[in-house]
């Protein structure tokens, strides 16, 4: 397994190109096995993820090719899709998989989709994906591991039907909004996710011929069609991606300028960025941080956006273990996501947990040790705790942090760090 070597001590300056969203490209590969026609999508990150799900929608009979000429744009063809199914060999590692049970039910009235897998970060069940599907009229069972879904006898579309969520999930909205795109009738979502993601997704879909209303809110309207069609589409800027080199900068100090950065999705984070003394500024296509010495360590907590975001939890931690004073982080969405914790405790982080409260003491310097990844946003964390650590730093098992940052070492080393990928 690869590892990542890094000298901290160096401050960051410079200009860094922020890729498209991983939580946005994944949901819309699915979104194009909805019509038969072309998609083209473009600004797609180069990640883990995305091979796999591209791997994941070539086993069914998808055509999914990179553009010769274009970076970052795929064009998919699922007038080519001869098998509605996701194994288990291609779900195992990714979550995001069960997003192809909605478009497969809704154009082809059957699926068959493995249980995921994904990040060891905490239970995230699929029951509420099978419960609003089954309240649009499908017939789903659990078997051997598998969700096996179909339509009844006689019925050839999906009906439309209000669905209220017993919590807030990001991939659940994603889902009903794909699938309700086909259905026959009005689809309302209650408690939807209003994650910038859902919004882009919702754009993609429109331009398919959707009828949407209301994404971005808690209340998401949706009209189905009989037919969608091909379109082009540019997945929005990462803003976790933008948020972890927002963090970088502010634990090295320096003059970043983020580009495709949106400043307006990330308003929770860059208020805790200033209240701990960052200067930052945002336009039209970038953000902009300039960070000087020791930072003021800031309290939070995680909640559903547009709250303070669960994957940028740890990544702010790395800032507070060397801010000055005290701290403490809620995490309110999933039960496992301080396992990061163990490893910046190596580093000399002064941080105890108390169940879903870690309380921090920032200290001035941490010093460096190997430390071994646990999962994709933990990895960001101890690559940024890496960077401010005296000596260095080796970061084990990075093959969580190729899943959803597209060469982060690279765009670092750019800026100014010292960092290089070890091949093991």
């Amino acid at each position: 397994m690869d590892k990542l070597q890094i000298k901290g001590g160096r401050t960051l300056a410079g200009t860094v190109d922020i890729s498209g969203a991983k939580n946005a490209a994944l949901p819309e590969l699915c979104a194009a096995l909805l019509t038969a026609d072309p998609v083209t999508l473009k600004n797609v990150p180069r990640l883990q993820d995305v091979t796999t799900m591209l791997k994941l929608i070539r086993n069914m009979g998808v055509t999914a090719e990179h553009s010769p000429t274009e970076p970052g744009s795929i064009g998919i063809h699922a007038g080519t899709l001869s098998s509605p199914e996701a194994p288990y060999e291609l779900v195992k590692t990714m979550r995001a998989s069960v997003l192809a049970l909605g478009p497969l039910l809704a154009r082809f009235g059957e699926a068959t989709v493995s249980l995921p897998g994904g990040c060891a970060i905490g239970s995230r069940p699929v029951d509420q994906h099978i419960k609003g599907l089954q309240a649009m009229g499908a017939e789903i069972v659990v078997e051997h591991g598998y969700m096996l879904a179909r339509l009844p006898k006689g019925q050839t579309r999906l009906k439309g039907c209000r669905i209220t969520t017993d919590m807030v999930t990001v991939t659940g909205t994603e889902n009903f909004m794909m699938a309700a795109s086909l259905a026959e009738g009005e689809t309302i979502l209650e408690n939807a996710a209003q994650e910038p993601e859902i919004g882009d997704l919702a754009d993609m879909l429109i331009k398919m011929g959707a009828r949407i209303e209301g994404h971005g809110s808690r209340r998401i309207r949706i009209q189905g069609v009989e037919r969608l069609h091909g379109c082009t589409h540019q997945v929005v800027a990462d803003r976790i991606e933008a948020g972890t080199f927002l963090c970088a900068v502010a634990a090295t100090g320096g003059d970043v300028v983020l580009r495709h950065g949106r400043a307006d999705h990330l308003d929770a984070v860059i208020d805790k960025l200033r209240e701990a003394g960052a200067t930052v500024t945002a336009g039209d296509g970038f953000i902009r941080i300039q960070a000087q010495g020791r930072m003021k360590a800031q309290s939070f907590r995680t909640t559903e956006y547009p709250g303070f975001p669960t994957d940028m939890q740890a990544q702010f931690m790395a800032l507070n273990a060397i801010a000055q004073g005290s701290s403490t982080v809620t995490e309110t969405i999933f039960e496992n996501r301080f396992m990061h914790v163990n490893e910046m405790v190596r580093l000399g982080a002064k941080i105890q947990i108390e169940g879903k409260v870690a309380v921090m003491e920032g200290v001035e310097r941490l010093s460096g040790a190997t430390v071994m990844a646990t999962d994709l946003r933990a990895s960001a964390s101890l690559v940024i705790a890496g960077l401010v650590a005296q000596g260095q730093t080796v970061v084990d098992r990075i093959y969580h942090l190729d899943r959803g940052y597209d060469q982060m070492e690279a765009k670092l080393r750019g800026i100014g760090a010292d960092i290089e990928r070890v091949k093991s």
